[in-house]
């Protein structure tokens, strides 16, 4: 009996071994599955969100050519533009920023006192924590004293750490305010004993990006020592008017918005662009080149670097002396208008330009060398070997970096010479990535702290986490689909010989990478793309399922709706510079002699006469105007949300 009940119990146990290693590798499979999908939801994400950039980028080379062109026929009316910035071009004071502005007894927000004190620092915390706004007087005064500070320190800053006295580094806040108050939570606000460096992009794609700015210009100024700021390449006044910070400071202050974004635009252009920590490692926002030169980078007068989209242009020597005489210089103000002065626009030299380029937009990359960065259109991507050989030739062990969301808040390469750092947590969507933090001593290796700010009472599950990423992600690669409508048809037509309306998933895959230029894996996503037959090949009209573009007007033709969709954003920018008045208006002639220069650098195929038609049909006054903001607001995509991805049916693994 002894020995059958002993041999029952051994099987017993046997079954359960089993159905334990059989369920461990059963989940071990599921939650693996789930990782990929997250992958290709951040994937999407990622990849839009560059193109997004290289656009952004695009604008430059465009603005040149505009100022040679657009600049020259309305140079009368540029003149006369002129004359209306006066109080805009000659506010240098702070007569002119702060003092001319009262804040009334009414005002029950954070009242701050100069000079300032650890106490004000907690004043505002509270105060934003309930969502107050502070007054623009004190916003212009705290700005103003930044200025004046940050104008006597040099490209780069030096610190050093010690044992009693580490130093916290932190990554892209974008704006999400939530992230910098948990930080400060988890690791102290700054001290003189706590330094910090906050590593550039505060700004932009969040919707508390001035309160962040606040909060890190107001401990700069009490701790000038101690805590830190480098730019990044959204500290500029045209990135903001992409991405959004332009437009929450006109809403939340509007009758003094525009001075605020006009001394936004010299801070930005005094930040330091690097820190070096006990004389070992470098910290720059984005990375570098095979090119880059310290050295060189320490003397550069960084406040002529005003924008990445207003590159240097090339000086005619044989007119210099009438140059410095007639030359009327054309650039943009704080808020996307071109403005002109009487004496030619410093810029730095090409190649000191490209210095700064390289350090805000570059990315490390596995493969050795060093190439263009054609995800985001400035910078370049560097290997191994690149790093090696520039952190060797200046004597430094490791370079910390943001610019790139990292799932983890995270991410080490390079043979754990690279660092990226990325502080705002839930990026793309709820669940999409953590935050993180570094923190340095002299002599030992960096510390990481994760966090993921939620206000969930209770953290989502993973699986539910990645429903929502992989919804928000196909709802975004659906309008850039649909935004290429007629080009994604045409190729599919042309692939398709039998005229049977299908192609196999190989040549789908093709013509989707071959238009959109996004480098998705394009296969994997299909199913939740298209329908696909039992055979495997794909219906490629199903791509446009669910989705189209709200035509504001029927007679507009489907190719000039889905081009003035795509490229709304960069139209708006390029509107806003021609808005000679501020009145939100263009006359139809400005309208079609911008359409001109836009189609003929962006080599849009579309005849001028549908977008004459089109500009008559939306002068709905006929007074000879058209409400540019309204115009580009009337195409949309309009999604048949009962048909998108249900839980359960998502899974872009």
């Amino acid at each position: 009996m002894g020995c059958s009940s002993s041999s029952t119990k051994t099987r017993k146990s046997e079954t359960s071994l089993k159905a334990a290693l059989i369920i461990q590798n059963w989940y071990r499979g599921y939650k693996a599955r789930l990782k990929a999908r997250q992958h290709y939801a951040l994937t999407i994400f990622q990849s839009i969100e560059y193109a997004d950039e290289q656009g952004q980028m695009q604008l430059s080379t465009f603005f040149s050519f505009m100022f040679e062109n657009y600049a020259h026929v309305h140079k009368e009316e540029l003149e006369l533009r002129n004359q209306s910035l006066e109080s805009e071009q000659d506010m240098r004071d702070r007569h002119d920023y702060v003092d001319l502005i009262d804040v009334p007894d009414s005002y029950n927000g954070p009242r701050l006192q100069f000079p300032l004190t650890c106490t004000d620092i907690d004043l505002l915390l509270e105060a934003f924590k309930e969502q107050q706004i502070l007054h623009a007087h004190y916003v212009l005064e705290v700005l103003f004293e930044t200025k004046k500070v940050l104008k006597q320190m040099p490209n780069f800053t030096h610190v050093q750490t010690s044992p009693s006295k580490e130093l916290t580094i932190c990554g892209d806040l974008h704006g999400k305010l939530d992230d910098l108050f948990m930080i400060f939570y988890k690791n102290g606000l700054p001290s003189e004993s706590n330094p910090y460096v906050f590593n550039g992009d505060f700004v932009d794609r969040g919707k508390n990006s001035i309160e962040i700015l606040i909060i890190l210009c107001v401990s700069f100024l009490v701790y000038p020592n101690d805590l830190h700021l480098n730019r990044g390449n959204h500290e500029d006044f045209m990135m903001n008017l992409r991405y959004g910070f332009t437009k929450e400071i006109l809403h939340k202050y509007k009758l003094h918005g525009k001075r605020i974004l006009q001394i936004l635009e010299e801070l930005y252009a005094w930040l330091p662009i690097g820190t070096i920590v006990d004389n070992e490692i470098l910290v720059i926002h984005g990375g570098i080149s095979e090119t880059t030169d310290l050295n060189l980078l320490h003397r550069v007068e960084r406040n002529k670097m005003k924008s990445v989209l207003i590159p240097p242009t090339e000086t005619n020597r044989d007119n210099d002396t009438d140059s410095k005489h007639n030359k009327v210089g054309v650039t943009f103000n704080a808020h996307g208008r071109i403005k002109t002065n009487g004496s030619p626009i410093e810029h730095l030299p090409k190649h000191e330009w490209e210095q700064i380029i390289d350090i805000l937009w570059s990315d490390p990359r596995g493969k050795n060398g060093c190439f263009p960065n054609t995800g985001r259109g400035g910078g370049c991507y560097f290997g191994p070997d690149v790093t090696s050989k520039i952190l060797n030739k200046y004597q430094l062990k490791m370079l910390i970096r943001s610019h790139e969301c990292k799932p983890e808040g995270y991410e080490i390469c390079h043979d754990g010479k690279v660092v990226t750092i990325f502080s705002a947590s839930n990026y793309y969507e709820e669940g999409s990535n953590r935050g993180a933090y570094i923190k340095l001593c002299s002599g030992t290796a960096p510390r990481f702290f994760q966090y993921q700010v939620t206000k969930a009472t209770c953290f989502q599950p993973l699986r539910q986490r990645v429903y929502t990423m992989e919804s928000s992600a196909i709802k975004i690669l659906k309008e850039r689909v649909i935004s290429r409508k007629s080009d994604l048809t045409r190729a599919f037509q042309l692939q398709d010989h039998r005229k049977s309306g299908k192609l196999s998933l190989s040549q789908w895959a093709f013509c989707m990478e071959n238009i959109l230029g996004l480098n998705l894996p394009w296969r994997s996503l299909s199913s939740n793309l298209v329908n696909i037959d039992k055979n495997g090949n794909v219906e490629y009209m199903s791509s446009f399922q669910n989705i189209h573009i709200e035509k504001p007007v029927e007679e507009a033709h489907s190719t000039l709706v889905e081009t003035l969709y795509r490229y709304r954003s960069d139209l708006e920018i390029i509107f806003n510079a021609i808005d000679t008045d501020h009145s939100g208006l263009i006359s139809i002639e400005e309208f079609r002699a911008m359409w001109k220069l836009f189609s003929a650098h962006y080599h849009v195929l579309i005849d001028d006469s549908q977008v004459n038609k089109l500009a008559n049909i939306m002068d709905l006054n006929k007074d000879g105007s058209i409400d540019f903001n309204e115009f580009l607001k009337a195409f949309y995509v309009v999604h048949r949300y009962e048909d998108l991805m249900k839980p359960g049916v998502t899974n872009l693994g």
